[in-house]
């Protein structure tokens, strides 16, 4: 491992054709070079404007594969980088998980994760709860300064993060919160009460974002 920026991104996984899961195999590598990690790292909880460090790595790629000219678009990737820049070394070190689901809609959202810690014994329930219930009140600003926080309680735990998954909800959150929200509330209770389904079937339509 060295201390100097990586020459290329490596290329996408074939068997990832989202443009999220190829953006986080994307920085997946970035994260690989120690001097790359650290300042993604730095912009953990911070809006685009203070991100000086990240530019670099996330213009390049909104340029050419999504909307940069969206500003939840934009921040979106910009947190998502910086928290899997902030993971701590047991995760980055940890197997990948080869058991997600290849749909979409079964893949776990954040409620689903939270879920997950509540019936593992990382959350307490009522605390989870709570956490999703302001989420669904607040605007995307407000969660994003909540998710690195969260994120790593999660992580301290054991408790992974779909962060193609939450690419895109915090991409939507401002247009489309309620419905995400309400997503995030059917994946917690089918997973914080044992049930296998992490998340509630929606329409391919609605989930082929």
């Amino acid at each position: 491992m060295t201390d100097s920026a990586p020459a290329a991104p490596a290329p996408p996984n074939p068997s990832t054709d989202r443009v999220s899961d190829r953006f986080v195999s994307y920085v997946l590598h970035l994260c690989e070079t120690t001097r790359t990690r650290a300042e993604l790292r730095r912009g953990v909880g911070l809006p685009v404007e203070r991100c000086n460090y990240t530019h670099r790595y996330v213009v390049p790629w909104l340029r050419d594969h999504d909307d940069q000219d969206y500003a939840d678009v934009r921040r979106a990737y910009y947190a998502v980088a910086a928290l899997i820049a902030a993971r701590p070394r047991t995760v980055r070190e940890a197997a990948p998980d080869e058991s997600l689901p290849v749909r979409w809609y079964e893949r776990p959202n954040l409620g689903a994760s939270l879920g997950q810690g509540v019936a593992k014994g990382v959350l307490k329930a009522n605390s989870a709860e709570s956490v999703l219930h302001l989420m669904a009140r607040q605007s995307s600003d407000a969660v994003h300064r909540g998710l690195p926080a969260l994120v790593q309680q999660l992580h301290n735990g054991g408790i992974a993060v779909d962060w193609a998954v939450l690419l895109e909800d915090m991409a939507w959150w401002n247009r489309n919160r309620d419905r995400i929200a309400t997503r995030w509330l059917d994946s917690y209770f089918r997973t914080a009460t044992g049930e296998t389904d992490p998340a509630a079937p929606e329409s391919a339509e609605e989930n082929d974002r």
